[in-house]
Order: structure tokens, then sequence, then C-alpha cells
């Protein structure tokens, strides 16, 4: 592994370089993990101030959010920075240890099936659109492989650190 989690894209891409779009989308696996955690283990956090499971799992759900709305955009030519965004902000003004793991769950399982019906109508001429990310110029298909490699993250995380 050449990046870090701090370098962000090139990061998340390394993660999940290696698969076609439909078949990281379509990863079940994800899915019957987090089926497993119970709503006791959801509220753990492996340290003072770090986030809960369920905040992880929604954060997991805010960035694919965001990220599939920045690659709609794209592959209309829109012509846009794939910037960041504040997480911390987002997580913090959230209702995520409110909420049902279940619920979390399920809103990030919807939230995985529209992403998957949205890359299917794709044509490989939009997957080779090049947008920017900070410092780095990507494929929309690269692009979208970084959402899994930020997953794939998080997930790597709740299982060495809460689990």
């Amino acid at each position: 592994m050449r990046h870090t989690p701090e370098d962000g894209f090139p990061y998340y891409f390394e993660l999940a370089r290696e698969d076609s779009l439909s078949r990281l989308f379509e990863t079940a696996s994800t899915f019957a993990f987090l089926r497993t955690i119970d709503e006791k283990k959801s509220t753990l956090r492996y340290e003072p101030n770090k986030w809960s499971i369920k905040q992880v799992i929604g954060h997991i759900t805010d960035h694919e959010k965001i990220k599939m709305f920045r690659a709609f955009q794209l592959s209309r030519n829109e012509n846009i920075q794939l910037w960041g965004y504040d997480q911390d902000f987002l997580t913090n003004n959230s209702r995520f240890d409110e909420l049902s793991i279940a619920l979390l769950v399920t809103d990030f399982y919807n939230v995985r099936k529209s992403s998957l019906s949205f890359i299917e109508t794709l044509s490989e001429t939009q997957l080779k659109k090049i947008g920017s990310a900070r410092q780095h110029e990507i494929t929309l298909e690269d692009f979208l492989k970084s959402i899994i490699g930020h997953q794939r993250h998080h997930i790597r995380i709740i299982k060495e650190r809460y689990i």
C-alpha cells in the first residue's frame, strides 16, 4: 500500500481497484457483517471522542450519498471539483446514535442499491470522464471505486478496533 487514509482518494482507490464496478457495489458481505452487530455493541467507541459504530455506519452512508451525487454531476458533463467535505461536522450534526442500528444498515443498503442502479446506467464513455479530486485527475470509474475503498477502510476499522 503506497498511500494512507490521509491521502484521501488514492488510498481509497487502492483498496478497491481490482474488481469491476458492478461487482464492487453488489458485495453483500458488508451488509451481512453489519447485521451481526447488536444494538448494545453499536454504541461502542474504541476510544473516547471516537465515533460509535452507528456513527461510522452513518458516515459511510453519508459519504456514498455525497460522492454519488458528484459522480452523477460528472457523468452529465458538469465541470465540478470532486472536493471533500467536513465529515466530523456532518456526523456531529446527525441523529445516528438515536437511531437503531437496523435502520442505519437498511438506509446504507438502500443507498447502495440506488448507487448500483445509477452505475448500471453509465456508458463506457461516461466512466472514462475525467474529474479533479484535489490535486488528482481521475476517471469517473476510479472515483466510484474509491467509494468502496472508503467503505472497506471503515469496515476494517470496525472489525479491528470495535469488535
